[in-house]
């Protein structure tokens, strides 16, 4: 690489003094090349004509455009000059450029740099060869009622699934390259005129002002955008269903995409709407809130059933029912821990028997969570180390975790259960309403991308509380977003449209 170096320096100006610019001649150009790649062994200099000279990365183009679109009339040109190539080459994506920087950032995305012995121009044709995963369902937010397509890791299909939703021309869409190193791909999109100029140009300005050196997944992007990275309550939604993410926009919700990511972002989002699920729309309005109040109490079974537990057991007998006294002491007789030890014991199992199942093979994995449960519950409660009602509670707990449909919030309910329990074997009740107090306060502090956190409740919008919580009818929940600049029709509006149209076609 020296000696490379060296003989460029002696025959022509070094790649310093040449600031980026095209050379005219052929030899300084693959030499230049070489130099600024490091000469990797896909790196494929093909001399088509005397004069004409192509350069690309094996395995990033596709062959048969070139062979049959490409050099054909590279081959064929009379007199060929870059802006004649330009003009004729029969490819949707043709550039034409005088830098090198900018033609060997092309290159390495699926473009062919054409150049021509005496020009300093060169012409950059893309082609890329994308390779994706084919659409299959999506895998952590699965549902019985609706769409079963997923996004996958290739940002073109992502957004042409996108487009298959909303046929909008309003549907905007803005790309940008973060990562100096990966220099990823990121869409931005949004409708204009419904979602809010003021949280568009914050997510612009968010991830222009981006000075990372590589950005890999959405997951890293949604950390690096959110208004508050500390907290352990996600204040970003990062879904897999292309429904679920159209849905969002058409709610006045901004979108991004990150190529090679399958998983969509959607801000603002609030704490509320962690436990919506897309199907929750599809399903009647009457099982859907059931389904939703069924959530919020398991919530609450998983977070504070456990410390309630380790809090009368240790502090508070007053408060267990008599008939429950006998069955609990006759299960603790022979448990020689604490019941604070107890249950984080037990806690800590299942957390390592779920991060197990999860790491392993499908099978291999499903076989060691209801194996390892059964074995190891039963031998626990036999060797005297735990009882048999802390284990129906723990179970209890990890079952209502389950049921949150958003894979984060869920890990947060999680984690958040294990300092609970803490508090709860040293000041009993009152450590559990010191730690509510917290989440409380914590959660009302949070904002998301400027929104308030736990909106409709605080601060209080009545008037949106009757699809937070419960699910209304859909006549009585057109879609109106509250950052939208144009209103959506009424339902009394509606249905005297229905009524006239009605009364039309009587008369004809």
């Amino acid at each position: 690489m020296e000696n490379l170096s060296n003989g460029l320096a002696a025959e022509s100006p070094t790649i310093n003094n040449l600031k980026g610019d095209i050379p005219t001649t052929t030899e300084n150009f693959t030499n230049i090349i070489k130099v600024k790649t490091h000469s990797p062994a896909d790196l494929i200099i093909r001399y088509v004509t005397d004069t004409i000279t192509i350069v690309f990365i094996e395995n990033l183009i596709k062959n048969e455009v070139l062979d049959k679109q490409i050099l054909p009339y590279l081959q064929n040109a009379i007199d060929p000059t870059p802006s004649s190539i330009h003009r004729f080459l029969a490819l949707p994506h043709v550039n034409q450029t005088n830098q090198m920087d900018n033609g060997i950032e092309s290159m390495l995305t699926g473009a062919v740099m054409i150049h021509i012995e005496g020009y300093s121009e060169i012409i950059l044709a893309a082609i890329p060869a994308v390779e994706a995963r084919s659409l299959t369902t999506p895998e952590n937010e699965s549902q019985v009622i609706g769409s079963q397509v997923g996004f996958n890791e290739s940002i073109s299909t992502n957004i042409s699934l996108i487009r298959r939703f909303i046929k909008n021309p309003n549907l905007g869409n803005e790309r940008y390259k973060v990562g100096k190193q990966t220099k990823t791909n990121v869409a931005l999109l949004y409708i204009d005129g419904i979602t809010s100029e003021q949280n568009v140009n914050t997510v612009r300005q968010r991830i222009q002002a981006l000075d990372i050196e590589d950005l890999i997944d959405s997951a890293v992007l949604s950390e690096l955008i959110d208004d508050s990275s500390l907290s352990i309550f996600p204040q970003i939604l990062l879904t897999e269903r292309p429904d679920r993410f159209c849905d969002g926009l058409l709610s006045g919700k901004v979108g991004v995409l990150v190529d090679g990511s399958s998983m969509g972002i959607l801000t603002p989002h609030t704490f509320i709407e962690f436990f919506h699920s897309r199907e929750d729309k599809n399903l009647r309005w009457q099982v859907a809130t059931f389904v939703r109040l069924l959530r919020f109490i398991a919530i609450f079974i998983s977070i504070f059933f456990t410390p309630l537990y380790v809090a009368a057991l240790t502090f508070h007998y007053e408060v267990i029912p008599q008939p429950l006294l006998v069955p609990l002491s006759e299960s603790r007789a022979i448990v020689p821990f604490p019941p604070i030890l107890e249950a984080l014991f037990l806690e800590l199992i299942i957390e390592l028997l779920r991060e197990a199942g999860s790491r392993l093979p499908t099978k291999v994995g499903q076989t060691i969570g209801i194996v390892g449960g059964i074995v190891l519950g039963t031998a626990a409660v036999q060797a005297g180390i735990t009882s048999n009602i802390l284990i129906i509670i723990i179970a209890l707990c990890a079952l209502s975790s389950f049921t949150t449909p958003n894979y984060l919030m869920g890990n947060v309910i999680r984690i958040i259960r294990f300092p609970i329990i803490v508090l709860a074997g040293f000041w009993g009740f009152y450590g559990i309403m010191l730690a509510f107090c917290f989440l409380l306060i914590h959660l009302l502090r949070q904002t998301s991308l400027g929104a308030p956190y736990m909106s409709p409740f605080y601060p209080p919008r009545i008037k949106n509380w009757g699809d937070s919580i419960i699910r209304l009818p859909i006549p009585f929940a057109i879609r109106k977003s509250p950052n939208a600049r144009v209103s959506s029709p009424s339902t009394k509006t509606i249905y005297k449209t229905l009524e006239g149209k009605e009364k039309v076609n009587d008369e004809q």
